[in-house]
């Protein structure tokens, strides 16, 4: 399932590609080129905007809370979805892109000591060259998800 998302929820993007969903942000104010990227790419569009046309052929969500927790919450129970765990941290949390295994050495210079000295697996962004790593935000999300479904 593909999202896309107005300027307004930046921070659920951020949340749902850490779910390992393909969720565009799209911070242009021009909603006519929003509901044509709904369209050609077959995602569903996440908004606040009461305003949002429903055009033809595209879904659109709107979200009711402000807070991050109520958002994700809504959008897993309206959409039916349940996150798999094999998925999550698959996206760069910035770039919205799959995610590459690197090898340990090709990041050493690139986390803190500590970090190198502790994790054996790492992904990097393709696309921003961000290093991922299992660290406790993992943990951190769990906890979230257990609090919201």
């Amino acid at each position: 399932m593909k999202f896309i998302l107005t300027k307004e929820l930046g921070r659920l993007a951020k949340w749902l590609r850490i779910l390992g969903f393909d969720a565009q942000y799209f911070s242009e104010e021009k909603i006519s080129s929003l509901i044509i990227l709904a369209l050609r790419d077959n995602r569903i569009i996440l908004t606040r905007n009461h305003r949002m046309p429903e055009a033809r052929g595209n879904r659109v969500l709107y979200i009711k809370s402000e807070h991050i927790k109520e958002q994700l919450a809504q959008v897993l129970k309206e959409l039916g979805l349940k996150p798999d765990r094999r998925l999550m941290f698959s996206r760069c949390t910035l770039c919205n892109v799959r995610l590459a295994d690197t090898q340990k050495e090709d990041v050493k210079c690139r986390v803190p000591e500590y970090v190198f000295n502790t994790q054996d697996d790492f992904l990097v962004c393709p696309v921003c060259r961000r290093v991922y790593w299992q660290g406790t935000h993992w943990g951190n999300v769990v906890k979230v998800l257990k609090e919201i479904t």
